[in-house]
């Protein structure tokens, strides 16, 4: 199994690779690595498992940094044709990359096996009001209140999201301590726990709370 992850939110990759290949596990940098080096990776088994656990990185910045060393040595194969022998590789691999090859082999090699690759951007900056409109907005009418997230939850991190939400209904709370305030509280209470537990989509469940809102 091969994944590739690339982007700028490397917090977010590393947490997708500790999901996927746990806390042991080796790692292979692509400055450090040859192109002999690959068939070692896949080929060989480690001390205590057949079934090795790695994680590729930089395997592109390797081929830029490398470029001049390759004019000298003569030309070599890059790492992504040398990968594709290994496509069906029982091995976990992850491959960390910053941004992705151009080259005709890399995309070869991910579309003849049908690799899926993540990429993670950072977020940009919640706007707070925008956020807070939505929960005024859902508190009456959550159809509208979807149209509104829908407008910028592409640019949006939805767990910084849910956090303002929660903050918008403990202000609430605290100006009028009602006993709607203390279900939305309840209902966000509950909201929290699936985000943390299952593997729905958060943004599905965050729409799921504000089309119930005005009903709580």
């Amino acid at each position: 199994m091969i994944k590739i992850f690339c982007g700028s939110d490397r917090t977010k990759i590393a947490a997708e690779v500790k999901k996927i290949l746990g806390d042991n596990y080796e790692v292979f940098d692509g400055e450090e690595l040859k192109n002999d080096d690959i068939i070692n990776i896949f080929k060989g088994a480690s001390l205590f498992a057949k079934k090795r656990k790695i994680l590729l990185k930089n395997l592109t910045e390797k081929r830029k940094n490398a470029a001049e060393e390759d004019k000298a040595e003569g030309s070599r194969d890059d790492f992504y044709e040398e990968i594709a022998k290994y496509a069906d590789t029982e091995h976990e691999v992850v491959i960390w990359e910053t941004t992705l090859p151009q080259k005709k082999t890399f995309k070869d090699f991910v579309e003849r096996n049908n690799i899926k690759i993540e990429e993670f951007k950072q977020a940009a900056p919640v706007d707070m009001r925008k956020v807070f409109g939505i929960f005024d907005t859902a508190l009456n009418n959550g159809e509208r209140a979807i149209e509104q997230l829908e407008e910028i939850e592409e640019k949006q991190d939805p767990y910084m999201f849910f956090g303002l939400l929660v903050s918008q209904a403990l202000k609430k709370y605290e100006w009028r301590n009602g006993q709607k305030e203390k279900r939305v509280l309840k209902e966000l209470a509950k909201l929290d726990i699936k985000l943390k537990s299952t593997s729905v989509e958060p943004w599905i469940l965050i729409k799921s709370f504000l089309i119930r809102l005005s009903g709580i």
